[in-house]
């Protein structure tokens, strides 16, 4: 299971006011925090901040690289931003999170993914707004792939994101993300699934039991990487164990290593 941990991100008040004060140890902190809990890429958000975004960007992926060895997750709409953040890049490969299947979105980042050699995560959205089923979901799946092999993209780089969106407002959309998860695994088996895990439970109290129960059923989905906060360790713990499971943790080495370490909170 691929970790990317969430926590830098100005949407949360206390990043926005650590990115205004130029708070270099705090978001450090967060980020070691992260990759000390289990995460493989720390995501980079500041898209609050649209008039400073394609100077905090690359500001805040140096922070991270002065602390921890994990790449990136570079995560803007913005063309601009993403580039003046690739340029400062230099520990491992990225994620650039993300492209859609609208054209102008799709001509303006594939290139940079391209020319980078990045991952890309792919949501299944486009001109039309974010699709309600999994049939959808799909073939806006199918359009983003039809992209990926114009612009010589692998099918390995790209994480398709079929979009969570919350219970709370339609509940319908849990088994409609669930049954795109199921398809697109189908059909791409080469290419990775991701989500921002914790979209499932906006709007509902004990978010995190809903996070950590919607997360063991998309992976048994095919799910395989998710957007999420490492620093719960009962979600942690619990993607642990669907991994050995589901067979996806060889001689359950790493379950092992996380008990050992003292992380398989229950």
């Amino acid at each position: 299971m691929i970790i990317i941990g969430e926590l830098i991100n100005t949407s949360r008040k206390r990043i926005a006011r650590a990115l205004e004060e130029r708070d270099i140890k705090y978001i450090g902190r967060v980020a070691q925090k992260q990759a000390s809990a289990g995460a493989h890429y720390v995501d980079v958000n500041c898209g609050t901040r649209l008039e400073k975004e394609v100077e905090d960007l690359p500001w805040l992926v140096e922070i991270v690289q002065n602390v921890v060895d994990l790449p990136v997750c570079i995560d803007s709409p913005r063309p601009e931003a993403i580039e003046a953040a690739l340029k400062v890049n230099r520990k491992g490969v990225p994620i650039i999170n993300s492209v859609t299947a609208e054209r102008d979105r799709a001509e303006a980042i594939l290139p940079l993914v391209k020319e980078h050699g990045c991952k890309i995560v792919a949501l299944t959205m486009d001109e039309s707004g974010v699709p309600r089923d999994a049939h959808s979901r799909v073939s806006i799946a199918e359009k983003l792939a039809g992209l990926m092999e114009e612009y010589e993209i692998p099918m390995e780089d790209v994480f398709f994101d079929p979009i969570v969106q919350p219970v709370s407002s339609d509940g319908t959309q849990g088994v409609a993300f669930l049954d795109a998860v199921s398809r697109i695994r189908e059909e791409f088996p080469q290419a990775h699934i991701i989500c921002g895990l914790s979209n499932i439970s906006y709007g509902l109290p004990n978010r995190k039991l809903i996070n950590r129960t919607f997360l063991i059923m998309a992976m048994l989905k095919g799910l395989d990487s998710a957007i999420l906060d490492p620093t719960d360790r009962h979600l942690m713990a619990a993607a642990c164990a669907v991994e050995a499971l589901l067979g996806r943790d060889e001689f359950c080495m790493e379950y092992i290593k996380a008990f050992r370490e003292g992380r398989l909170e229950v």
